[in-house]
């Protein structure tokens, strides 16, 4: 599972202890910086050695044309691509004459540590050059999550053995040269320089560069300021062309001497603001950075995080690597959408241009439940993001021949970035993923006011998708048809048992919250007549279920099919879509991500109602021989399920393979930008699967449990105002409100009201024995 440990298992930190140049582009990833608006992958000061450089405004993107072999109705025109912007990370280093290139001379010792609790990247490294001449350099590296503009860099340079002439030169770049995009080299042309200068300045200590994207047509602004610190004779001078400003720093050090640049950078970008506005805007963050100074900066952004671990920290005793992993988890998706702020959390966070740097239904399902229960704030700004591109998703529904809103599989900017129709048009499931956030933010935050103005007109229009695509059969039973589930080696099938009690769901609230807000009801064209069939609809929706086999299908008719040849599929041949075609992977009953067990996680709601547990262990059990896990999505979910069902040690397994996705690089791929819903995954294993947490309308409940490894687990979240924190050791569960008036939850079946100050413990029944389920040969997850 991990072939090298990469960094050292720490509760607060990651650290690398040496440079792995082979390891770069991934290290790149695990250090990235962001704040959900500008993102700074974690590149050397220098610039060079890189894996990927990577400078990313949220939403900055360029388009390309997406290739057709065969042209279709409904096929996207043009996809969306994330872009590197102007790079304000860069300080180059010449020691006597030497650029600092840790490819050249001899590196004494490097060592680079990301700081959860400070939100900084420090650095330490020592050099000697191939003339001799041998110097200490340190780094400090913020992504501000106070003020959203900006990101800085303190930098030092010390002469370790001998006087030194050392030449620092901090810089604003555009359109450096990147790896080229896989695939269509169309793209690859249309992706080449895509900035097109528009101003550039130097003076002072001051630089600033304007560049408009050239098909978008997006302007994107970076400014920079200095404060230079060193001895006498101390100099500096600036220049500047259309991709190029420069603060050049000379000075001569002695033994002991230290040259210090701190280098604040601001960034801005608009589709409609002027030259000028955007030049004022980046100018005024940077006064406004420069008047906190780079030790406020730091202060604000350790208080900031304070609060945030305060409430959102998850403790983890007898398992020191998930301990750090969960940690790391927090961290990175608190990145991924803190000061996001009316746009999109990627897939990828700003760590990397993997995806194109699009955001899919990753961020409802698997991000959002993190986000609702720490940062509420970030999670409403998430869906407020997807109204805003309620037109275009009506225009794609209406393309479609459909009502209401069709949300796309992927995208930056909101319309359909997908070039994979089965994906691209046939999983519509997105859009109850966006009405299945909107529900549980509301039931958590008791947020009437956001419900009113965003959470309504996203349930009208999904709910108004449903009903036109489904449709009733002579018995009356409500079905959707040609769809493709969260399953990727299943597509355009039909009844989808996640898709269908998804709708099902989706359909209810919609009618729900019409109820409750008529005003809206009536302002959105809902009447009573369309209230009702939305309810018929969801009431009537058929869940496919093999009577003879006792388990529900993940879609109609797929128990039926021939089972995958595991055991004639070598190790070497996963994941199976780089091995095999599709049209064979659809037919046989193989599953690349957890998708009746998923249904099984998010409408928990349905199968108490209308199933028991021992139905819930046979869908399990069914399933889990089938899952192959080519996808970081499903880890996650089958915890969870695991965990449940009393397959505790399982349930750690899965648990350690979401949180070690990254910093372990299961998957080969970190290199391309960190994956942000498995790292939300790692809270909700621990907290859904261990913890046993559910919310619904009837509020919170928890069936804690711990596999045999860990010794306590502690979480805090916010509820419906409300501060509870959950301590759960081997055999007992203590809540205790932290804040807030009395809640009343349930622990196991049984209710119980916590009030501040009163901590309420409560005994863990046993877990019901079963037989441990099986996996795909070579795809069990590696045991703790």
């Amino acid at each position: 599972m991990i072939t090298q440990r990469a960094y050292a298992v720490e509760p607060w930190t990651v650290r690398e202890r040496t440079l792995d140049l082979g390891l770069l582009a991934q290290s790149e990833s695990v250090f990235a910086l962001s704040n959900g608006h500008v993102g700074w992958r974690g590149n050397l000061d220098e610039g060079e050695p890189h894996g990927l450089p990577g400078s990313y405004l949220n939403g900055v993107h360029e388009l390309h044309p997406l290739p057709y072999a065969e042209a279709g109705y409904g096929y996207p025109e043009s996809g969306q691509t994330v872009i590197d912007v102007t790079n304000g990370k860069v300080l180059r280093l010449l020691v006597d004459d030497e650029p600092f290139d840790l490819r050249y001379g001899r590196l004494v010792g490097h060592e680079r540590t990301l700081d959860l609790r400070r939100g900084v990247l420090e650095r330490v490294c020592e050099w000697t050059s191939p003339a001799g001449s041998t110097v200490r350099v340190r780094s400090t590296r913020l992504v501000s999550l106070t003020q959203r503009a900006i990101a800085a860099v303190a930098y030092e340079v010390e002469p370790v053995d001998r006087r030194t002439r050392v030449v620092v030169q901090s810089e604003l770049v555009a359109n450096e040269s990147l790896p080229g995009p896989d695939g269509d080299p169309r793209a690859a042309r249309t992706l080449k320089s895509p900035l097109e200068p528009e101003e550039d300045l130097a003076k002072g200590r001051r630089l600033r560069l304007v560049h408009r994207t050239r098909r978008s047509g997006l302007r994107v602004a970076v400014a920079a300021d200095h404060v230079v610190d060193g001895p006498e004779r101390t100099t500096t001078s600036c220049e500047s062309n259309e991709d190029v400003a420069r603060l050049t720093v000379t000075s001569v050090l002695e033994p002991g001497q230290r040259l210090r640049v701190e280098k604040l950078v601001a960034h801005g970008w608009s589709g409609a603001r002027s030259r000028p506005a955007m030049s004022d805007q980046v100018e005024a963050a940077l006064a406004a950075a420069a008047h906190s100074g780079w030790q406020g900066l730091l202060d604000e952004q350790r208080a900031y995080l304070d609060d945030f671990w305060s409430r959102a920290d998850v403790e983890v005793d007898g398992d020191e690597e998930i301990q750090q992993a969960v940690r790391f988890a927090l961290f990175h998706v608190l990145q991924a959408g803190a000061r996001a702020e009316g746009r999109a959390i990627p897939a990828k966070g700003l760590t990397g241009s993997g995806y194109d740097g699009h955001a899919f239904w990753d961020t409802e399902v698997f991000v959002l439940p993190l986000l609702i229960c720490t940062v509420p704030d970030a999670a409403a700004e998430a869906l407020r993001w997807r109204h805003s591109t309620l037109p275009v998703a009506r225009e794609r529904a209406a393309q479609l021949g459909l009502r209401g809103a069709a949300f796309p599989w992927r995208t930056i900017e909101g319309s359909e970035g997908s070039a994979y129709w089965p994906a691209g048009t046939a999983a519509f499931h997105v859009n109850a993923d966006i009405a299945d956030a909107v529900v549980r933010h509301v039931q958590a935050t008791g947020d009437e006011r956001f419900e009113h103005d965003t959470g309504v007109e996203l349930l009208v229009e999904t709910a108004r998708l449903w009903r036109s695509l489904g449709h009733h059969d002579d018995r009356g039973a409500f079905h959707l048809d040609g769809v493709t589930g969260p399953d990727e080696y299943s597509a355009v099938a039909d009844d989808n048992t996640y898709t269908n009690l998804m709708a099902r769901a989706n359909l209810l609230a919609a009618a729900d919250a019409c109820k409750r807000h008529p005003d809206r009801a009536a302002e959105l064209g809902v009447d009573e007549e369309e209230s009702a069939g939305w309810r018929d609809a969801a009431e009537a929706v058929h869940i496919p279920c093999n009577d003879e086999l006792g388990v529900h299908e993940q879609h109609a008719g797929f128990t039926r099919y021939q089972r995958w040849d595991f055991a004639g599929t070598r190790p070497d041949q996963y994941p199976l879509m780089l091995h095999f075609p599709y049209f064979d992977l659809y037919r046989k009953q193989v599953v690349k991500q957890a998708d009746l067990v998923l249904a099984m996680h998010t409408r928990a709601d349905w199968f108490e109602e209308f199933s028991d547990e021992e139905q819930i262990a046979r869908n399990f059990a069914y399933y889990e021989p089938l899952t192959v896990r080519d996808s970081s999505l499903s880890a996650c979910v089958q915890a969870v399920l695991a965990a449940r069902t009393g397959h505790l040690e399982l349930a750690h397994a899965y648990t350690a393979e979401a949180a070690l996705m990254d910093l372990a690089d299961l998957e080969h791929n970190t290199r391309d930008g960190l994956h942000i819903a498995s790292l939300a995954g790692t809270w909700t294993a621990l907290v859904a699967g261990f913890g046993g947490m559910r919310w619904d309308d009837g509020g919170l409940r928890f069936t804690p449990r711990l596999p045999p490894r860990l010794r306590r687990l502690a979480f805090t979240v916010r509820f419906l105002g409300r501060s509870l924190r959950v301590e759960i050791t081997a055999d007992r569960a203590a809540y205790t409100l932290r804040s807030g008036p009395p809640l009343t939850v349930r622990h196991h079946g049984a209710e119980l009201t916590v009030r501040e100050g009163a901590p309420v413990e409560r005994p863990l029944p046993p877990s019901e024995p079963r037989p441990a389920p099986g996996q795909p040969p070579h795809r069990a997850p590696h045991p703790r």
